[in-house]
């Protein structure tokens, strides 16, 4: 059954249909049913996620919906960049090269990226909503010569670029979304050149995660229902499935591992006192009890009015849990 998607993209149906893909109970939550579920219908899940939870992200945090790691004293803007430059450097991108950013966003680390590197970036994103907003924030930086976007599935990338057609490719916390880890990665593989590199960070648990403990389970279930996740996965299975489809893997790293004096998750705490700069108290500010009450409230009137679809606001809801999932998990190394 078709449903009409508004004038910006948006399907109020599927919106409206994320929350029940999931059960708020963990334990009910695990049943293979469940999770067949949502991988048989990935795209229903993802997109029903992120046609309610984009401007969320927008406001909320930024145009680069990823998280980084933060220096003393280094604004949050900053350190979103900073881990975008990093990506782009270790993958030695270059003026000339043919890049593929998989699953862009908004677009936000594709115009980074091409402003850092030079390179032409390719962003591939399945969610009409977010590649309309992509665009219109590329021409208004002025990158639309430089960067692109184009609507489609990532594990169909070879019928719609062909194989060997870029020079490197990479993922920001984007293809945790897919049905495995093994059928995006084998079509990434598939549409690089001979020798072409592919940079990922990937949104895994930790090699600490274990299944059979309730405890790892209940975060791992708060982190899926509140980001528009099927299943989360371990770093070990990334490893092996970057490996099984056939990259040889350069470098692999656990950056929340290092030493770092502010960590990462730390926006989502919701304490003002962690604030590295000043410019970074509105960003923090909306993560505490308040900030978020007053963020829930709002996009209750406004689904209320029509002027968000229907489902907005229990996206957001499930966005909290995860938030406080995820600063569980981040301290607990899950």
């Amino acid at each position: 059954m078709a449903h009409e998607a508004a004038t910006d993209g948006r399907v109020e149906f599927r919106v409206a249909n994320y929350a029940g893909y999931f059960e708020k109970d963990h334990a009910k939550d695990s049943t293979m049913s469940r999770q067949d579920d949502r991988l048989e219908n990935y795209t229903e899940v993802v997109n029903g996620y992120y046609d309610g939870a984009t401007q969320l992200y927008e406001y909320g945090w930024a145009q680069s919906f990823h998280f980084s790691r933060f220096y003393k004293g280094e604004g949050f803007r900053q350190s979103l960049a900073r881990h975008e430059h990093y990506l782009a450097a270790q993958m030695k991108l270059k003026p000339g090269m043919k890049v593929l950013d998989v699953g862009c966003g908004v677009g936000g680390p594709a115009r980074e990226i091409a402003r850092f590197s030079g390179a032409h970036i390719t962003g591939l994103n399945n969610n009409d909503f977010q590649v309309g907003r992509a665009r219109k924030y590329t021409a208004d930086a002025r990158l639309s010569d430089t960067v692109n976007f184009i609507k489609g599935d990532f594990i169909k990338l070879s019928d719609q670029f062909g194989e060997n057609s870029f020079d490197a490719a990479y993922a920001i916390e984007a293809t945790v979304h897919a049905p495995t880890f093994e059928s995006v990665y084998s079509q990434i593989f598939s549409v690089l050149k001979p020798g072409g590199v592919f940079g990922v960070y990937e949104w895994v648990m930790t090699d600490k995660y274990d299944a059979s403990d309730p405890d790892h389970r209940r975060i791992a279930h708060g982190i899926q229902i509140g980001d528009g996740i099927a299943e989360m996965r371990t770093r070990t299975d990334a490893r092996k499935a970057l490996v099984t489809v056939g990259f040889q893997i350069e470098h692999d790293e656990d950056l929340a591992d290092r030493p770092d004096p502010v960590p990462w998750y730390y926006p989502l705490e919701g304490d003002l006192s962690k604030a590295q700069t000043i410019g970074d108290y509105g960003t923090v500010l909306r993560t505490t009890k308040f900030g978020m009450w007053v963020t829930s409230t709002a996009v209750w009137f406004l689904e209320k009015l029509g002027m968000v679809p229907r489902g907005t606001w229990s996206v957001g809801e499930m966005m909290k849990m995860s938030a406080s999932a995820l600063v569980e998990g981040g301290r607990k190394k899950y």
